[in-house]
């Protein structure tokens, strides 16, 4: 694991004493690799993330079971398999520039910081920014940026990026993403209804855009201009 976790266990703050410590190995050899989940990147970094420290304190006891749980603002930390299947699909090698379109509690932000160089994370919710940034600096991550706004709008000051995931249902890719992409980058992104969607893999080669259609998956609404309408 990185620096930054090792600093982190050295303050005393994983709380790696029996039940934690065992839920997430359960949780990487239970429900992760039984899954398809090969990579051992992720799955070294998902058996060590605190993902306890990421959801609301009344759902501390359900942070490693296999289902997304509400964390306010009508908005969802996804499910552990979820968040590493999207990470795998990324196939980070620990130097891209990474933009996250939706940041929430920060838990995909903390396993993609601590695989990729940098995370240009957007959240909309202003209340939600600010828990995830102090729940990544309580582990001691750094390596990301986070701003709040319209996640459909992509980043372009900072653009461009090599890999761009989005952790909300779009009826459609937003048009900034593509434009934002770096070639031969790659975005990751749920496209569907308001029901249900698909993971879908794209990949910027010159002009040409590959997609790969994946698992069937629910996420949360994209809201905003490129995405859908606000409620």
């Amino acid at each position: 694991m990185s620096s930054r976790y090792s600093e982190f266990k050295k303050k005393g703050l994983t709380e790696e004493q029996n039940g934690f410590y065992i839920a997430r190995k359960r949780m990487v050899v239970e429900q992760l690799i039984p899954r398809g989940i090969s990579d051992k990147r992720v799955l070294d970094v998902m058996s060590k993330i605190p993902r306890h420290l990421f959801v609301p304190p009344g759902f501390v006891d359900q942070a490693y079971s296999d289902r997304p749980l509400n964390i306010g603002e009508g908005q969802t930390i996804s499910q552990p398999y979820m968040v590493a299947l999207m990470t795998e699909l990324l196939e980070l090698s620990g130097k891209e520039r990474v933009l996250e379109i939706g940041t929430g509690s920060g838990y995909q932000t903390a396993v993609l910081a601590e695989l990729a160089g940098h995370v240009y994370t957007i959240e909309r919710h202003k209340t939600l920014a600010d828990r995830a940034r102090k729940n990544l600096y309580r582990i001691s991550i750094t390596n990301f940026t986070i701003k709040v706004g319209d996640g459909t709008l992509g980043w372009r000051e900072k653009a461009p990026f090599d890999r761009i995931i989005v952790t909300a249902g779009a009826p459609f890719i937003p048009p900034p993403y593509i434009e934002q992409l770096a070639d031969g980058g790659k975005i990751v992104i749920p496209i569907g209804d308001d029901y249900s969607q698909q993971l879908v893999v794209t990949k910027k080669e010159g002009k040409k855009l590959i997609k790969t259609v994946g698992v069937g998956c629910r996420f949360v609404k994209l809201v905003g201009k490129h995405g859908w309408g606000c409620e």
